[in-house]
């Protein structure tokens, strides 16, 4: 009983700083899928081009991004592009979740064009479009349907990893918490309301992605 106290009272004087947060953290996570979902489709379609070039920077990417683990990239990437370009830590941390989440996208973009039947690319050309147009208006439009519940997976994921970004100094949930949890010296409290943060953003983006999904399969009936 005393805990469940602990933690209301930790809730009512620290959300005022937990809701800034949760409006950093919902940027991060904006920035860094829209990132994401342009490097995704770009790369994909590097990947299934004719192009040995291409399928071979796309697959090094892919192939790098996927093998490492994000911390490691957040880090590589903050310090690298700092040394290249002005950038403060939340613009650096949103083009590190953006890099990151590229990768798996472009998996998911690759997978769904692939999985749509050839005959439809055939019938296409001999109705006398080239293959970038019935890449647009025949195989992409099925295809982004196809991706509608991976991408939002990876979304709810993306919300999920920029607690990491916490390492470079951003302001977002988790460090909040961090900083709640060291001047409280209730760290399993203050990481419960935090959690209870989480949760309920997750829960949010869930129910978008379904009914995103609902209304798709209605457009289609």
């Amino acid at each position: 009983m005393e805990t469940i106290r602990t933690i209301f009272d930790i809730f009512m004087n620290t959300y005022p700083g937990f809701l800034e947060a949760v409006v950093i953290t919902l940027e991060l996570t904006a920035i860094s899928v829209v990132l994401g979902t342009v490097l995704g489709l770009i790369f994909a379609l590097m990947k299934i081009s004719n192009s040995k070039i291409l399928q071979g920077i796309a697959n090094l990417y892919i192939t790098i991004i996927r093998g490492t683990p994000l911390l490691v990239q957040i880090m590589f990437l903050y310090f690298g592009i700092t040394q290249l370009i002005v950038l403060d830590n939340f613009w650096a941390g949103a083009i590190a979740l953006g890099v990151h989440n590229g990768a798996y996208i472009a998996e998911i973009f690759r997978g769904a064009i692939q999985g749509i039947d050839s005959g439809q690319t055939e019938a296409s050309r001999a109705l006398g479009m080239t293959n970038s147009q019935a890449m647009r208006r025949i195989v992409f439009p099925q295809a982004l349907r196809r991706s509608i519940p991976p991408l939002g997976n990876q979304f709810i994921i993306t919300l999920k990893d920029s607690s990491l970004v916490w390492m470079i100094g951003v302001a977002e949930l988790f460090s909040v918490a961090n900083r709640s949890a060291a001047s409280s010296f209730k760290q399993f409290e203050t990481f419960i309301v935090v959690g209870f943060y989480y949760l309920v953003l997750v829960m949010i983006f869930t129910y978008i992605v379904r009914w995103y999904e609902n209304r798709l399969d209605v457009d289609k009936a």
